[in-house]
């Protein structure tokens, strides 16, 4: 989700929410502790140079029970952060959060709660690095139909 889509849904929403996959609510009382721009410059295992920049929103849930993040209040941080650190509305949202470690998420939207969607590693150079292409396992059997030879038939 961009950044852009963010203000867009918090411009109309009563309360800011976020959802992890498993169903679980971000408690309610947590805290947007950081909103930033995270710039990655790396060379990948292929020895291509790579860039990436995304927004980052960092998210902690403290023993303060009462406070509730309103989406007016996030929409100012988010507006200070674009005057301050040049932030661009085209950028992809990363969202961290305390687990059992820091995670990384993608963010999506169900309609009421944000979305904390898990985010993977992968190669981003399968070619350069050895990494043979995932073949597609198929069962013998499921391979039989009415127009499949049979033994002896002389069509294979």
């Amino acid at each position: 989700m961009k950044l852009s889509e963010v203000k867009n849904l918090l411009a109309t929403a009563e309360a800011v929410n976020f959802k992890l996959e498993n169903g679980s609510l971000v408690p309610e009382h947590f805290h947007v502790t950081e909103v930033g721009v995270v710039t990655k410059h790396f060379i990948d295992c292929g020895g291509t140079m790579r860039t990436e920049k995304v927004a980052n929103f960092q998210l902690w849930d403290a023993n303060d029970f009462e406070h509730r993040l309103k989406p007016q209040k996030l929409l100012n941080i988010i507006a200070l952060s674009e005057q301050k650190l040049g932030m661009e509305e085209d950028l992809e949202i990363e969202v961290e959060y305390q687990a059992e470690t820091i995670g990384k998420y993608h963010l999506g939207h169900d309609g009421n709660n944000f979305l904390l969607l898990s985010t993977t590693t992968n190669c981003l150079a399968p070619n350069k690095c050895g990494i043979p292409k995932e073949k597609l396992r198929i069962n013998l059997k499921d391979l039989q139909s009415g127009n499949a030879c049979t033994p002896g038939s002389g069509c294979c």
